[in-house]
């Protein structure tokens, strides 16, 4: 089952359970998936629909700390929810220790020197990541090491 065929399903799902929280999220996962189609006949790869979510959980991740800095804690905890539900369409995310095994590899094959080969190491690394990361989790444990 591809990842869009489990988010229709999830939809019909949450339509009969009438879980109208649930199904606003996955509707507005759709709207994004509906955007991002070059071509309306065609279906979206898996990648694609984690490309998209992975931008929709970017998204809350910021509107979060907007909504902490001016107080919201109402739209805070809205924000939170919508995250757990993104949460679960994406591949299950790597542990500190795997992505840092994942750096090692990629510095043994690029061999950084300073921070000018930034450019370089995210070009290998991203692929491998990809969904799998926090990118600017990653960002900063590789400027950590490089500095």
């Amino acid at each position: 089952m591809t990842l869009s065929e489990k988010i229709n399903n999830d939809l019909k799902e949450a339509m009969k359970n009438k879980d109208s929280f649930r199904l606003s999220v996955i509707r507005m996962i759709k709207g994004a998936m509906q955007l991002e189609k070059p071509n309306p006949r065609e279906e979206l790869t898996d990648d694609d629909v984690i490309k998209v979510i992975s931008k929709q959980i970017k998204m809350r991740k910021e509107s979060i700390a907007q909504f902490e800095k001016a107080g919201r804690e109402d739209l805070v905890s809205q924000n939170e929810k919508e995250l757990e539900i993104l949460n679960e369409y994406m591949p299950e995310q790597l542990s500190l220790e795997e992505l840092n095994k994942i750096i090692d590899k990629v510095f043994e094959e690029v061999k950084p020197t300073s921070m000018k080969d930034m450019g370089n190491i995210m070009k290998s690394l991203s692929p491998l990541v990809k969904g799998k990361a926090d990118m600017s989790q990653v960002n900063g444990l590789i400027k950590e090491r490089l500095s």
